[in-house]
């Protein structure tokens, strides 16, 4: 088993979606600022949400080749943890992002091969990558790729492993060694349509990654989330 794995539920968007979900106390939650996406938070979060959220949880915000304007925007509108870069930024703009307070993972599509050593101009910059599947979309295509790809992983920069992942993955996942995996990114297979997320398989995930049932969502209350609860303290 993985004790340090941590978990992150992308595309957010549905309040009430966005409130069950948080009670099973992911690490990190993901909301897309990208308005091609069939998950663009648009007009149905507003900051107001994302701020109810508890503080252990840490908000991302999922962007595509935007200025980096748009993002400090973003960033300090919706007070996010983190800027999720998806697209063809540079190292310089990941180098631009990056200040006190305010994480940055660039994201990377994995297919068949993949050349590395092209991340190296984004170490210094980066607090994170994140590995996707290349598909038509810059991300919630719901296919894998062959996680045997980064056996020999040797970069410093921990990574998130996102790409259809499933409940058929869990045992999978939970005993995974990878060099460098930090977290799980779930999205599409969870979903009950695009931006609203189904918490039941999201619990049945949640307890078999972490081995131990995460508080159920009460319709009309909210779970008490508690930083001793967490799995593993997360970088201020």
């Amino acid at each position: 088993m993985n004790p340090t794995l941590h978990i992150k539920v992308c595309g957010m968007r549905e309040p009430a979606s966005l409130a069950a979900v948080a009670t099973l106390q992911p690490d990190f939650l993901g909301f897309i600022f990208y308005p091609k996406s069939s998950r663009y938070v648009g007009e149905e979060l507003s900051a107001d949400n994302l701020n109810n959220l508890p503080p252990s949880i840490k908000k991302v915000g999922v962007f595509v080749n935007e200025t980096t304007e748009i993002i400090r925007q973003r960033v300090q509108e919706f007070k996010l943890d983190m800027v999720q870069l998806h697209g063809d930024e540079t190292a310089a703009q990941c180098q631009e992002l990056r200040a006190p307070g305010l994480l940055v993972m660039k994201a990377f599509a994995l297919g068949g091969k993949f050349d590395f050593d092209a991340l190296l101009p984004y170490v210094p910059h980066c607090d994170y990558f994140l590995f996707d599947t290349k598909g038509e979309q810059p991300g919630g295509n719901g296919l894998t790729f062959d996680w045997d790809l980064l056996r020999d992983y040797a970069l410093p920069v921990p990574y998130f492993l996102a790409g259809g992942l499933d409940l058929a993955h869990a045992e999978t996942l939970r005993n995974l060694q990878l060099p460098g995996l930090f977290a799980v990114d779930l999205n599409s297979r969870f979903e009950i349509s695009p931006g609203e997320k189904d918490p039941t398989r999201l619990q049945q995930m949640f307890q078999q990654l972490r081995g131990v049932t995460p508080t159920p969502y009460i319709e009309g209350g909210h779970a008490e989330c508690s930083e001793a609860s967490r799995v593993q303290s997360l970088p201020n």
